[in-house]
């Protein structure tokens, strides 16, 4: 059994350690708030922008746009959006194994634009190419990000150096539910992303009476045109549509990070707690061995005079 020096030093350690999982908690609590609101207010737009133009393009036939092609030599780009800090549980680690366990992006095949410190070690420990680190980014999502970030693929798409484009970051559904999400941008498609629950989406195959899968696909097969014409209107609708998902993103991310680290310092805070009072009930039987020993001294001890 260890002594009672050392059960007292390490009970105290573990309070310490306690206070600043606390006190890292509130202030998760706090930036949670915040990141919450914002993730709630743009999540509409965010996924409006992404079936708006994926609907104009499922109802658009024969239009020749490079935006619309995959590069035949260039290689994959995925955008991995991670948070700078640990201390996150598996926050981190779920976007990382998502892209590096997908047999789809290998290091031959494949190049990561890095927002997050923590991507961008663990990718370069996998033997990844990383071509841009906007770790920055994260801190204080901005739209100018989006655009910085959207100037520089589609540059590289353009030239045919990309061939596809994804999105890997972390869906924020609540405060406790934070989901892994791959998301294809470019060549734009009608693929649904990847990782988002199918279950949480409501049946609405009935509204207000009627068969609104019947009146899809109506307006599917009503043919889409552009004004100006296809690539000039393309040319102007990708670039923001691109900005804007890259723009949620970082938000919802930002959002999910913090509840991350909200939980795990919650759950540090209580299990610190636990081995607390464990610590003191070894501490307490310590000290009533320790009493019980030197009352058995005394009075072996007196009994000997006597």
């Amino acid at each position: 059994m260890a002594s009672m020096r050392d059960i007292k030093r390490r009970r105290t350690s573990i309070e310490n350690t306690q206070q600043i999982t606390k006190a890292m908690k509130l202030v998760s609590t706090v930036k949670l708030q915040r990141a919450k609101t914002r993730a709630e207010q743009s999540k509409y737009y965010f996924n409006s922008i992404y079936d708006t133009v994926t609907s104009i393009l499922a109802k658009s036939e024969g239009i020749n746009h490079p935006y619309l092609k995959a590069g035949e030599n260039g290689k994959k780009v995925v955008i991995v959006i991670t948070s700078n800090k640990g201390l996150a549980g598996g926050y981190n680690a779920n976007i990382i194994k998502m892209v590096t366990r997908n047999p789809e992006f290998t290091p031959d095949n494949t190049k990561i634009y890095v927002i997050g410190k923590k991507a961008k070690d663990a990718f370069k420990r996998a033997g990844y190419e990383i071509m841009a680190d906007f770790s920055e980014a994260i801190e204080a999502p901005n739209i100018k990000d989006g655009n910085k970030i959207t100037d520089e693929l589609l540059a590289g798409f353009a030239a045919g150096e990309i061939s596809e484009i994804y999105l890997a970051y972390t869906f924020f559904k609540n405060t406790v539910s934070h989901i892994p999400t791959l998301l294809k941008l470019l060549p734009v498609d009608t693929l649904e992303r990847y990782g988002e629950d199918k279950n949480d989406q409501a049946d609405d195959s009935k509204v207000n009476g009627r068969d609104a899968s019947s009146e899809e696909s109506g307006r599917k097969s009503a043919p889409m045109n552009f004004e100006p014409e296809d690539e000039e209107a393309l040319n102007l609708i990708i670039p923001k549509y691109m900005a804007s998902l890259i723009y949620g993103a970082l938000i919802e991310a930002q959002a999910s990070e913090n509840g991350a680290r909200m939980q795990a310092m919650d759950n540090a805070t209580n299990n610190a707690t636990e081995m607390i009072d464990h610590l003191t009930l070894l501490y307490n039987r310590a000290r009533q061995g320790s009493i019980t020993q030197e009352l058995t001294e005394i009075i072996a001890g007196a009994n000997a005079i006597s």
